[in-house]
């Protein structure tokens, strides 16, 4: 698996993650760990027994997944508060875990995440929603996203 690949999953995951938390309302270290050894337990996992994976410090997914969950604790409130801000007449009580599971981690990326194009974040995040939510999903990520960049570009200017 490449490095895009491995990102792309990685992503795929955190999303999951962040929808698990808010759940559960338990945004703590240790569920974030337990998802994780729970992920990597299921990727090791062949041929109906466990292999031994040689480590080597963390890959760089980890380093990612662990980078987003630091980013997306530590900013919540921030990153929702662009969130509404960018959700014309939709109160974020109002949107679905799901969709507001996948904003959180594109906002996340588009404003603390200087490595990843804005293209990229965003597409990543439509594809999610196509994969994860409801019909109309694609449509309503793409354009919260449209008007938080368009947000941070106007207040840059």
């Amino acid at each position: 698996m490449g490095k895009r690949d491995a990102r792309k999953e990685t992503r795929e995951c955190f999303m999951q993650l962040l929808y698990e938390m808010d759940i559960q309302r338990d945004f703590t270290i240790s569920r974030r760990d337990l998802f994780w050894s729970r992920l990597e337990g299921l990727r090791n996992y062949k041929d109906n027994e466990i292999t031994v994976v040689e480590k080597k410090g963390p890959s760089p997914e980890k380093k990612y997944f662990d980078n987003m969950y630091e980013i997306v604790t530590v900013n919540m409130e921030k990153i929702d508060r662009v969130l509404a801000g960018a959700s014309d007449n939709w109160k974020l009580e109002r949107i679905s875990r799901v969709d507001l599971a996948i904003l959180r981690l594109a906002v996340a990326e588009l404003i603390y995440v200087e490595d990843i194009p804005d293209s990229v974040s965003i597409n990543e995040a439509v594809e999610l929603a196509k994969k994860f939510g409801s019909e109309d999903s694609g449509k309503f990520v793409n354009g919260i996203l449209g008007n938080v960049v368009r947000g941070r570009d106007e207040t840059t200017m």
